[in-house]
């Protein structure tokens, strides 16, 4: 009974968060005289007021469907770059002893607090300068320094707190460090290494700012961000199709982070108990 408040608070909370995304999910699913016409609460009320026409026509003739492949193509490649080097990273800071290590340490974590913005200049200007402006490797590349630091923090302590005896069986087996950290490390880390992807693959599918400075606005390389920014400006009153693009851009990362829900959960509590 004890519970009780608490239970009361947290469904509370999820009804007042769930109100807008229900309105946007209903107002998808409306043609425009409806939308024009009446609130979306209403529509429960009214027979024959939900259609697929806008999916259709967001996927077809506005390119959602190109932009969609184009997010998917960043963001899979990104997150898994950015979890194989951060936990070869983290590995190698929490299980090898050399001098400077926890310096090493204090001043990759310390980039976490760099504001990425002040960074952009420069880098567009390397970039530039090797041609990797408006394609997929050079915003991988960008995506991978900015989240490498977040990812050290997250995975060292993790991995620093994984029992010795494990790598000495490891070694004792004849086992190569490498091989350690594939056969012995992973396995132990998947639920760390899940909590990794969540963040890194919902962060790099919402950014705008990044994806627009080094693909620029051109269709063909535009994810998901870009193109729906795009359709408010050119749109401007057609929320029918606003609202289904945008239903559309929020159900990938939604489906990735409940089917991993049960991964990240433990991944985050282990780091808690861990640190």
């Amino acid at each position: 009974m004890r519970r009780v408040p608490v239970h009361v608070v947290v469904l509370g909370i999820t009804a007042i968060w769930s109100i807008p995304l229900l309105g946007l999910v209903v107002s998808s699913f409306r043609p425009s005289w409806a939308v024009l016409s009446s609130g979306w609460w209403e529509s429960v009320t009214l027979p024959g007021d939900y259609t697929l026409a806008n999916y259709g026509r967001v996927l077809g003739r506005d390119g959602m469907a190109l932009s969609l492949f184009n997010s998917l193509a960043i963001v899979v490649p990104a997150t898994l770059l950015t979890v194989v080097v951060g936990a070869a990273a983290a590995y190698g800071l929490a299980s090898m002893r050399f001098r400077f290590r926890g310096g090493v340490l204090l001043l990759i974590v310390a980039l976490i607090i760099v504001p990425v913005q002040i960074t952009f200049v420069p880098l567009l200007r390397a970039f530039n300068a090797l041609d990797l402006t408006g394609s997929f490797l050079g915003l991988w590349i960008v995506h991978l320094g900015y989240a490498v630091p977040f990812a050290v923090y997250l995975l060292h302590n993790f991995f620093a707190a994984i029992p010795r005896e494990l790598f000495e069986a490891a070694e004792i087996d004849g086992a190569s460090r490498s091989q350690t950290f594939f056969a012995v490390v992973l396995p132990v880390a998947r639920p760390a290494l899940a909590s990794l992807a969540i963040f890194e693959f919902v962060w790099t599918w919402n950014d705008l700012l990044i994806a627009l400075i080094f693909l620029g606005g051109f269709r063909e390389v535009a994810p998901m961000t870009i193109a729906v920014s795009q359709l408010v400006a050119s749109r401007g009153n057609g929320w029918e199709i606003l609202t289904s693009a945008a239903v559309l851009s929020v159900i990938v990362p939604m489906i990735v982070f409940l089917a991993l829900q049960r991964h990240f959960v433990r991944g985050l509590l282990a780091g808690v108990a861990k640190g």
